[in-house]
């Protein structure tokens, strides 16, 4: 038997995913032949020139090759020397065997004392499972939640297309509640009450509320009373929470601050709303994307839940051992008096600035350019601007266009939900500056053509 499109299920082919569309094809295929490409399509930290952190690389290089540890010579420090030697005494078989299904249980509990350090509140390890990234775990607690073609999951627009492709392929019903972009993509209760509303009239069974936060791809950073009205409105509609939070260190202005939805469900002693919240080290400080690392830690979750998650991470049999050894390193940094302390502190304080800076270039750059409307990048990676076009243009035609005529690979907002009748484009803001100055004289260039 020859496999045709047609023996393909219909969930699978309607599955989208713009990050990785058809633009991003056509950018790889001209960079084959030749075009200088410029990536702004994804957060891809690294590739677009972010420095590993020397602490997770001379730790990784140990325990995957600990034969190091005997033939040191002054090259690494000794706190380095040691946390490899403390992981490979608490993997016992190396990071080639398996794990538990939930992850590396030393691992898991350095998540609960992560988020006890950063909430002040209690965290049991045994609701913390490891993932391959967020986006598995994601994955993972979308596949429980929708047992039907009528249950709904309740998504912010724009959203991360990770959630509409998964809730398709899962073949559940995406309900979208809008972000406001004129308050900088801030959330309302009216807005979210309607978005129930509708989908219930519909037949839609809602079962959650995803949140982003600080957002992708708006750069919104949520504050305290947000979250709280998010929780209120889960809890009076019955609803379970999908709290995506991997951006947690990418905040840029002083007035913002993160705040995680665990530390809100505790401090109000909250315990009828189930609460699941991602973390990775693909993102903010660290960037490892490659090495897929995540953890989930689920609240108000029942044993019996927590079991069938369990079994599920146990079909893939367990989460990646590096991975998991990098979201470990993530959540225990070099302290004060450690050999490596001050090289950690000098780096992440490089990346952050350096973040902070291209956050503010990118954002204050395309408000300049007429056609344009960028809001604060306040968090994050990305902006989200708002871009005018000519008739019967769309968003889809000018990143194209934008791409064959510039080199400079966006993604069309299209990909990302956006009220109707406007346009929008998400780029990253992780390009080098003398990059990103460049890409926005560019994009000005572009805008004034496209225009006339």
């Amino acid at each position: 038997m020859v496999v045709k499109l047609e023996d393909i299920g219909k969930s699978v082919r309607e599955t989208q995913y713009a990050v990785r569309g058809p633009i991003v094809v056509r950018a790889a295929a001209l960079e084959q032949k030749g075009r200088e490409i410029i990536y702004c399509n994804i957060g891809n930290p690294h590739s677009l020139g972010q420095k590993p952190l020397t602490w997770i690389r001379q730790v990784l290089a140990l325990v995957n090759y600990p034969e190091l540890l005997e033939a040191n010579k002054g090259l690494f420090p000794t706190d380095v020397l040691a946390m490899a030697r403390l992981i490979l005494q608490q993997t016992k078989h190396g990071l080639g065997a398996y794990t538990e299904s939930k992850g590396l249980c030393f691992i898991r509990e350095a998540m609960a004392n992560f988020i006890e350090r950063r909430d002040d509140i209690k965290a049991d390890p045994e609701t913390i499972f490891m993932t391959d990234g967020a986006s598995k775990g994601v994955q993972a607690i979308l596949r429980i939640l929708i047992s039907s073609d009528h249950d709904g999951i309740m998504v912010p627009i724009p959203q991360y297309p990770l959630y509409s492709a998964t809730i398709t392929m899962y073949e559940g019903r995406r309900s979208d509640y809008f972000l406001d972009e004129n308050t900088g993509w801030k959330l309302t209760l009216d807005q979210l009450e309607q978005a129930y509303q509708k989908a219930c009239s519909e037949g839609t069974r809602v079962r959650a509320i995803v949140v982003i936060n600080p957002g992708n791809p708006t750069g919104a950073v949520l504050d305290e009373n947000n979250i709280g009205i998010v929780i209120g409105f889960a809890r009076k509609h019955h609803l379970a929470i999908l709290a995506d939070e991997v951006y947690q260190d990418n905040i840029y202005r002083a007035s913002d601050a993160f705040v995680s939805f665990a530390k809100i469900l505790e401090k109000n002693h909250i315990k009828d709303v189930s609460l699941f919240s991602f973390h990775s080290c693909s993102k903010g400080l660290l960037g490892e994307c490659g090495l897929r690392g995540g953890y989930v830690e689920c609240r108000n979750v029942t044993d019996d839940v927590l079991s069938e998650i369990t079994k599920l991470q146990s079909i893939a049999l367990c989460a990646n051992t590096i991975g998991q050894v990098a979201t470990f390193l993530m959540v225990t940094p070099p302290q004060p008096g450690d050999p490596s302390f001050d090289c950690y502190t000098q780096e992440r304080t490089a990346v952050l600035e350096s973040l902070r800076l291209k956050a503010n270039m990118v954002a204050d750059g395309l408000n300049q350019i007429p056609g344009i409307s960028c809001q604060p990048v306040a968090g994050a990676m990305y902006a989200f601007p708002k871009i005018t076009l000519p008739p019967r243009m769309t968003d889809d035609d000018y990143c194209m266009r934008l791409l064959e005529e510039t080199g400079i690979c966006v993604v069309p907002g299209s990909g990302f939900g956006q009220v109707p009748g406007t346009f929008h484009f998400r780029m990253t803001i992780l390009p080098p500056i003398d990059k990103i100055e460049a890409v926005i004289k560019t994009f000005g260039q572009f805008q004034r053509k496209i225009m006339a």
